[in-house]
């Protein structure tokens, strides 16, 4: 049989073996203990924004939407592990990625605000899976694949990515398209 709380003869929480209170996973606990009163960002209780820079390779809890929408750059490395790593990027309208391509890299690409188009195939020339993406739309692109988004709509597509594993060095932040190609040539 199943423990259900709501079912007879316990009417949760009030009777039977059941805690009342929840000592673990409370939002307002602080990754490491020695964070024990930092005035840094506290997303539970709304307070300020989350200082962007690179966290890895500790362990780090946020509020990636919050994050997201705040970035302003290109692109900002939040976290760069051995195997993993989350960037923020912030397109401006009629801007777009750039066409590329990572051969020994899988990722991953998540829209928080805006709209834009996504193109994709195995050859540079030949990008014939497309489709348009908005908030809240996740991008899956295989390692090797040629890939492009472009931003659409009149407002910067606020979107992060994880690569797997890390395309950037740790500490990344490319304010815009231009420095971003700059830095990879």
């Amino acid at each position: 049989m199943y423990y259900n709380p709501y079912m007879y003869p316990y009417r949760y929480p009030y009777d039977g073996n059941v805690p009342m209170y929840s000592y673990d996973n409370q939002p307002w606990y602080w990754a490491y203990p020695q964070d024990y009163g930092h005035t840094a960002w506290r997303p539970s209780q709304g307070q300020g924004n989350l200082p962007l820079k690179d966290y890895g390779p500790n362990p780090f809890v946020f509020d990636i939407n919050k994050a997201t929408k705040q970035n302003k750059t290109f692109r900002t490395a939040l976290w760069t592990g051995d195997h993993l790593q989350l960037t923020l990027m912030s397109i401006q309208p009629g801007e777009d990625i750039g066409l590329e391509s990572h051969p020994n890299l899988d990722q991953f690409l998540r829209v928080e605000q805006g709209q834009g188009f996504v193109q994709m195939g195995k050859q540079k020339n030949n990008l014939n899976f497309t489709r348009n993406v908005m908030d809240d739309y996740a991008i899956i692109i295989p390692a090797g694949m040629w890939h492009n988004l472009t931003n659409t709509g009149n407002t910067p597509l606020k979107l992060y990515s994880i690569y797997a594993p890390p395309n950037h060095p740790f500490g990344t932040v490319h304010a815009t398209k231009a420095e971003a190609i700059a830095a990879e040539e």
